[in-house]
């Protein structure tokens, strides 16, 4: 039973340590900005009264959204993981962070998922998830938890 406990994390580790490292990068950037709005509205039009605002997001944040899109966290479904867990609010996220260990890393995956996938059609979100630290404690949480199993 050991045996077999000590195989499945070290397949979970293998699984997500890139993705883990790639995203880590971005730790120190993403703690100096919590609390800080990334976004900038723009107005194409130059002032006039037709034309609408366009938000336009700082490089380093599409960045991370980038790399995070193509990580094996990203989970279409993260919905049911919410409602598995009970997530309804930025309180709850942080908690449930905190909480996961490394069998239910994919948990933090489907808390990542819901902003980098939400932002591709509410673009607000992005900014949100730097803003309230989401991205900061999930990306943190996960290197904690590879980090310690690879020692």
């Amino acid at each position: 039973m050991l045996q077999e406990n000590k195989e499945s994390i070290s397949k979970k580790v293998e699984k997500y340590r890139k993705d883990v490292e790639e995203l880590a990068r971005f730790l120190p950037w993403l703690e100096g900005k919590q609390g800080e709005d990334l976004t900038k509205k723009v107005d194409p039009g130059e002032g006039k009264a037709n034309t609408m605002q366009v938000p336009v997001y700082d490089s380093t944040l599409l960045g991370f959204i980038k790399k995070a899109q193509n990580t094996a966290f990203m989970d279409r479904n993260y919905m049911y993981a919410y409602r598995r867990l009970r997530i309804q609010s930025e309180k709850d996220e942080l908690r449930c962070i905190d909480e996961t260990q490394i069998m239910e890393i994919e948990n933090i995956g489907s808390i990542l998922s819901s902003y980098v996938l939400r932002g591709r059609t509410k673009g607000p979100v992005w900014n949100e998830g730097v803003r309230n630290g989401v991205y900061y404690h999930a990306v943190k949480r996960m290197k904690e938890l590879i980090d310690f199993w690879t020692a």
